[in-house]
């Protein structure tokens, strides 16, 4: 059943892919948000407790629902875990910021591509070349794949599925909102909220990281992985972007000794400017973007092999 609820899902999103400002997703932030006014008091205490009551509120009813669909009828468990999947994964969700960002650097268009990409990480790019645009897109969408997609996949593969997807997607969610908002990035209140969310993603982001290099340049990106990693001050990006880099041979991480880089929260991360080693691979152009979206379709393939044959296991 978790085989065919993750392929209806990719299914339907791809004939209806959700908004980025759908009502559920507006709702949760509305929700985020007003528990954060209620328990900011300024210490890394009232983060924690506010995120297990924006976390609870949303997994404990989802399991409730599992737990009575599954007494009910296994058809019901079986649309429960699809709607669930559906809201969880983000495939198509940006799909179109990278498609304009693509279309406008095939055809030189540097104003339009700076443009898309700041409206999609809501940063200024305007002092951006077209070899910077590239990098981040490409670092953006190995990003975004993870947490929209194969972090999804990871969580629902648990135990209670459904309530463990929503809780990875919520605890990366308030990673973002609580703690690397420009906003709240000074805060203790989100300091729980970038740990927790570390640990949670341990797995995921490694599992991630080695799709990537199976279905990649493996060498390259285990290469990449092992001895530049270390660049990103955040250890989870850094793997999945130094593996994903090494196994599309694009360097990543490094816009001409520029200090920062792109992250998947559309804010910036310190780089390592120090005059090292350059990261094996060529810089990014155009055509890496399609090599990144061959890189990622091709991890899912992976994925949702080893799912079904992970699955014809437990029936036989």
């Amino acid at each position: 059943m978790t085989f065919l609820s993750i392929l209806f899902a990719l299914l339907i999103e791809q004939l209806k892919p959700l908004r980025v400002d759908n009502p559920v997703y507006t709702q949760v932030q509305h929700f985020a948000i007003k528990v954060e006014t209620w328990c900011n008091a300024g210490k890394a205490h009232h983060g924690r407790m506010a995120w297990f009551i924006v976390v609870g509120a949303l997994t404990l009813p989802t399991a409730l629902v599992y737990w009575l669909c599954l007494r009910f009828s296994p058809f019901a468990a079986f649309v429960w875990n699809v709607v669930i999947v559906y809201l969880t994964l983000g495939f198509r969700r940006y799909s179109h910021y990278f498609t304009s960002i693509q279309a406008a650097l095939s055809a030189g268009d540097e104003e339009a591509a700076r443009r898309h990409l700041g409206e999609w990480i809501n940063k200024d790019c305007s002092s951006y070349d077209m070899t910077d645009v590239a990098r981040g897109a490409v670092e953006r969408s190995l990003i975004a794949s993870h947490r929209n997609v194969f972090g999804v996949f990871f969580w629902f593969l648990m135990p209670v599925g459904p309530a463990c997807a929503v809780m990875y997607r919520m605890a990366e969610f308030l990673s973002r909102e609580w703690a690397e908002s420009e906003r709240m990035q000074e805060e203790e209140f989100g300091k729980f909220a970038q740990s927790i969310f570390y640990w949670i993603d341990w797995i995921p982001a490694r599992l991630t990281a080695v799709a990537f290099a199976v279905v990649g340049n493996f060498e390259d990106a285990i290469y990449s992985w092992r001895n530049y990693a270390n660049r990103w001050n955040d250890e989870l990006i850094g793997i999945i972007l130094s593996s994903g880099g090494g196994a599309i041979g694009v360097r990543l991480g490094e816009p001409e000794n520029k200090a920062l880089i792109l992250n998947a929260g559309a804010s910036a991360v310190d780089v390592d400017s120090m005059e090292i080693e350059s990261q094996p691979g060529m810089e990014a152009t155009p055509r890496a973007l399609q090599s990144a979206v061959g890189l990622v379709w091709r991890s899912l393939l992976l994925w949702m092999l080893l799912l079904l044959l992970l699955s014809f296991a437990v029936w036989l």
